[in-house]
């Protein structure tokens, strides 16, 4: 494993500009798209990560993690988080880069504990169990969940489904307004992470960028960064759409284990 901190944050000052400029283009271009891609694409879950730019590093973590039958054999649905949320959770020692600055590697440092210079400097049971709370087994398109209102979660809660490593989560669609007409828009999956089963309205929320790429074994969701702005009418924070895991207990826990 050589891909180095520095080699694979560096790109996030180009990142920066891109999603500024992404931002004044259109209105459902205020996060970092996962890419437009045929849907069908001929070959596994993990050869569609390893064939992709934006999830090198998350390929390798699945290597890792000793998830390659998982996402090569099994049929699941992977919510995908991108290269840039490992980015910017492990982000720099003293960095001037607000998306980068007071993450993970700094509270290492602060710590005086051995702060993270490969993707191997995390044990593979942290990756694996990090990594899962993003897979649902099965296949499922945006059209096999459920309507999800953030506002009127009791008319349109989305649903709630157990992750491949028995996380509750909730998963739905959004159905944005288009013209004042309500819910005429597009259609935007959004995944929540819920920490209590008896208190749902606990969670941290990402949206998806890019939905139902199709590999042979699964379904490949992309999720989106959050830069600041909404996406529609999905709720997103930094928690949920920024940090590995969609929330800050990966940081906890690697800090624990050093």
């Amino acid at each position: 494993m050589k891909n180095t901190i520095k080699q694979y944050i560096s790109p996030v000052l180009v990142f920066a500009v891109v999603l500024i400029m992404a931002t004044s283009c259109a209105k459902d271009k205020y996060y970092l798209d996962g890419g437009v891609a045929n849907p069908v694409y001929n070959g596994t879950v993990l050869q569609y990560l390893q064939s992709n730019p934006k999830f090198d590093t998350i390929a390798q973590i699945v290597k890792l993690a000793g998830l390659e039958d998982v996402f090569s054999k099994e049929e699941i649905t992977f919510f995908a988080p991108t290269d840039e949320v490992i980015r910017r959770d492990i982000g720099q020692v003293n960095s001037t880069i607000p998306a980068l600055r007071n993450k993970l590697n700094q509270l290492l440092f602060n710590a005086n504990k051995d702060t993270i210079k490969t993707l191997a400097d995390v044990s593979p049971e942290l990756w694996r169990r990090y990594l899962l709370k993003y897979v649902v087994k099965g296949k499922s398109l945006l059209k096999d969940y459920p309507q999800l209102d953030f506002d009127l979660r009791q008319l349109y809660p989305g649903g709630y489904y157990y992750m491949y490593n028995s996380d509750l989560a909730n998963i739905g669609v959004v159905y944005n307004d288009a013209n004042g007409v309500r819910y005429a828009g597009y259609r935007q999956l959004s995944i929540s992470r819920i920490f209590d089963p008896s208190n749902p309205n606990r969670y941290f929320s990402a949206a998806v960028a890019t939905s139902d790429i199709q590999p042979s074994n699964g379904v490949v969701h992309v999720l989106a960064v959050y830069i600041g702005n909404g996406i529609g009418g999905v709720r997103l924070d930094e928690l949920g759409s920024n940090k590995f895991g969609m929330s800050d207990e990966f940081d906890r826990d690697v800090i624990l284990s050093k």
